[in-house]
């Protein structure tokens, strides 16, 4: 008997039956060659890109005392963070995926050596956030999956250098009688996007950005400096951020300065002491003259007063602090305060210290030479109030669009911010006649029968009353920055820091004393003068 080959012997045997139990040839339940199926792995930086953590310029990101979040790149003021996504592994008998990172390739090779930062056993789970990292840093990744019988398999390994923080400007402050003087160096990077400078009454603004006042946004590189002249307090905090097109940011240094404020000069009458400053004569930002007494406003808010006190002019009411600004009447003072309140004090027969309500909303005071008031309001219209006898109470309508003011004894002026000014009250000798072209005022001032008006090309233009020449203006009407005006007497401060006066001189209210230098402010009152110089 002979045998035959059986055919399907020679055919792989592709299926084995034991016990029940058929196992596939050549594929496990996992996916290919008995392991896992790989994922595939992307990074990207999201620190800086995402909505919440972006810095615009209108709305960047606050930081409350004792709330700074504990990050790896909190020196740059943003997040720093990189998301790593992968595909999920459909294989069921998935158990793992594995998470490593490494500043060196070749982490499936060496992952022994690479940062193991999470394991998840989620098969659905495909990100992960990875704050922890550092700026200007080449970072790899790679994913391994696991399944139940212990095989792994490798993603592929993901490469991403994070962007570098801005560099960092040096900022330098120089403080000044009445206003700061702010520098920062440049910021060179390509990625530039701006500058913001903060200032703030409390030190720590980098970790404290909500208690610190937004100065400006600058978003051209060139932009390096800035004059703070709105300070309310005698020390203040300065930093800068600067921050780049990924939205990351980083502070200077932190500037502190103390204004130094300027000294009083007074001159002229003093049969009431007016001209006797008070020790310490130092630190102060604006004077006013009265009838017979003056005051000074320092740069702590409080305000000084001395003189002629038979009305109680000089006694400032409780609480001296947060005044921004004076005026002094005949007999009356006149303080406005931070919150925009009016407080007024002195001799009141007139009402002239009755401030109308509501008293809020004011940005500037006028005490007139006579026995009346006047407030600038934040809405541009002026209130008047006290002695009214020839309506220089009586606002002209419209009553709105006014950026200044000043009374007189019996007239009232009030300055346009088109340039213009109005006049009304009190007419004889031309007082409210404003000489044309009624244009490019900047700054008017008030005498008892005379007015005077400062041009943007800064000549003085003067009418009214010449009795004593006070309308008279000297040689040359050029170069002025402000201007006053007492009962009979005129002053002019020039840009060089000098003061020029005319008119009445019978008790040296025109008699600058020497060295007539460094002035930054000046106040007439009836027969004195006064004059801010820097310390």
């Amino acid at each position: 008997m002979s045998l035959k080959r059986i055919p399907f012997l020679l055919i792989p045997v592709c299926m084995i039956c034991a016990a029940g139990l058929f196992i596939a040839c050549g594929k496990s339940p996992s996916g290919p060659d008995n392991g896992p199926t790989p994922s595939v792995l992307t990074v990207e930086f999201t620190g800086g890109d995402k909505p919440s953590l972006r810095l615009e310029a209108s709305n960047e990101e606050a930081v409350s005392a004792g709330n700074e979040t504990d990050r790896s790149c909190s020196d740059t003021g943003s997040e720093c963070e990189v998301t790593a996504t992968w595909t999920i592994c459909p294989d069921e008998d998935f158990q793992s995926y594995a998470l490593y990172r490494s500043t060196s390739p070749g982490i499936a090779a060496d992952h022994e050596n690479a940062e193991l930062l999470t394991v998840f056993t989620d098969a659905n789970q495909r990100y992960f956030e990875d704050a922890t990292v550092e700026l200007g840093v080449t970072y790899y990744y790679a994913v391994r999956t696991g399944n139940g019988t212990g095989v792994f398999a490798w993603s592929n390994e993901a490469e991403i250098t994070t962007p570098g923080a801005p560099t960092p400007s040096v900022l330098t402050a120089i403080a000044g009688a009445t206003e700061v003087a702010l520098s920062w160096t440049s910021c060179p990077d390509e990625d530039f996007a701006r500058y913001t400078l903060y200032r703030s009454y409390v030190a720590g603004i980098a970790g404290d950005t909500l208690s610190a006042e937004k100065l400006g946004v600058f978003t051209d590189p060139g932009v390096l400096a800035f004059n703070d002249s709105t300070l309310t307090q005698t020390t203040a905090y300065y930093a800068l951020r600067t921050t780049n097109d990924a939205g990351l940011s980083v502070w200077s240094n932190e500037e502190t300065a103390v204004l130094r404020g300027c000294t009083v000069v007074a001159w002229g009458g003093n049969d009431y002491g007016q001209c006797d400053v008070p020790s310490p004569n130092n630190g102060f930002i604006a004077v006013a003259a009265g009838g017979g007494h003056s005051l000074g406003l320092r740069n702590d808010s409080t305000i000084v007063a001395w003189g002629n006190n038979s009305f109680g002019q000089c006694d400032v009411p409780s609480p001296n602090n947060g005044f921004t600004a004076i005026a002094a009447g005949y007999d009356y003072s006149l303080g406005l305060r931070d919150d925009g309140s009016i407080v007024a004090w002195g001799r009141n027969d007139c009402g002239q210290c009755d401030v109308p309500s509501p008293n809020t909303g004011f940005i500037a005071v006028s005490a007139g030479g006579g026995l009346h008031s006047l407030g600038l309001r934040n809405d541009s219209s002026i209130s008047a109030w006290g002695w009214n006898s020839d309506g220089q109470c009586d606002v002209p309508s419209p009553n709105s669009d006014f950026m200044a003011v000043a009374g007189g004894w019996a007239h009232s002026l009030g300055l346009k911010s088109n340039g213009s000014i109005v006049a009304w009250g009190y007419n004889g000798y031309g007082l409210c006649d404003v000489p044309l072209p009624n244009s490019s005022f900047i700054a008017v001032a008030a005498g008892w029968a005379h007015s005077l008006g400062l041009k943007s090309n800064g000549s003085i233009v003067a009418w009214g009353r010449n009795n004593y020449s006070q309308c008279t203006v000297p040689s040359p009407n050029s170069a002025f920055i402000a201007v006053a005006a007492g009962a009979y007497h005129s002053l002019g401060l020039k840009s060089n820091g000098s003061i020029v006066a005319w008119g009445s001189n019978d008790y040296g209210q025109c008699t600058v004393p020497s060295p007539n230098s460094g002035f930054t402010a000046v106040a007439a009152g009836v027969s004195h003068s006064l004059g801010l110089r820097e310390e």
